[in-house]
């Protein structure tokens, strides 16, 4: 088993496009001068607000049955989902990420002080953020197992396909989330909730882990999270 907690020093590079399609602007659609300077002032902003947290372990997939995952004594996933890409796999990395509460604390403050705009943008360079940190703890566990001639698969996180919101408390159970800051309310959502949680297949069939998609079979079409 593999563990590794760490309290990460990141500059993110903000999308300011992407900020700027979420608050309304299509790509062909230049800002004003004064929603351009905005956008640029609260990216600087948000890297002093951002304090990146992260931990994840890897473990071995003990067995899979059904729609059953088992890993140790004491985790069972349950989705059909996951349970298809498990089989294929002999161990499962699962990973917690936050950015902290800092920024939260500050879009609620804009917010309240009637600064709508100023306030969602914030939100929206922090969700960017959050999921920045995601994809290099993505890339750590993949040179990790890359050595023992592993790959791995897309991240899953709960409340995604069929794999209910409440395994979080799964998860939970692998990662400790007062190591990054981070717990569960009563409804299984993280706080902070600029917070990342879930889980990679690995394992040697590179080639059926890399490329396993559920959205390629699956008939919801118009599916917000289809890959």
């Amino acid at each position: 088993m593999s563990t590794r907690t760490s309290t990460a020093e990141v500059e993110i590079e903000v999308d300011k496009r992407h900020v700027l399609r979420r608050i309304g602007y299509k790509d062909d659609c230049e800002p004003s001068p004064r929603i351009a300077t905005l956008i640029t002032e609260y990216a600087q902003l948000a890297q002093q607000l951002i304090k990146p947290s992260y931990s994840y372990v890897i473990r071995n997939v003990d067995m899979v049955r059904k729609r059953d995952v088992f890993i140790g004594d004491l985790v069972m996933f349950r989705s059909h989902v996951i349970a298809r890409l498990l089989e294929q796999c002999q161990q499962v990395g699962a990973f917690l990420v936050t950015i902290g509460d800092e920024l939260e604390k500050k879009t609620t403050s804009l917010a309240d002080d009637g600064l709508i705009l100023e306030s969602y943008a914030l939100d929206v360079i922090g969700s960017s953020a959050v999921e920045k940190i995601a994809e290099l703890v993505e890339t750590e566990i993949r040179k990790m197992v890359s050595a023992q001639g592993f790959c791995i698969s897309r991240r899953f996180s709960p409340g995604y396909c069929d794999w209910s919101i409440r395994q979080q408390k799964e998860l939970f159970r692998m990662i400790d989330g007062g190591s990054v800051g981070v717990r569960l309310t009563t409804g299984y959502l993280m706080m902070p909730q600029k917070s990342i949680s879930g889980i990679v297949g690995v394992g040697p069939s590179c080639v059926d882990i890399e490329t396993y998609n559920p959205c390629r079979t699956c008939n919801k079409r118009n599916c917000l999270g289809r890959r």
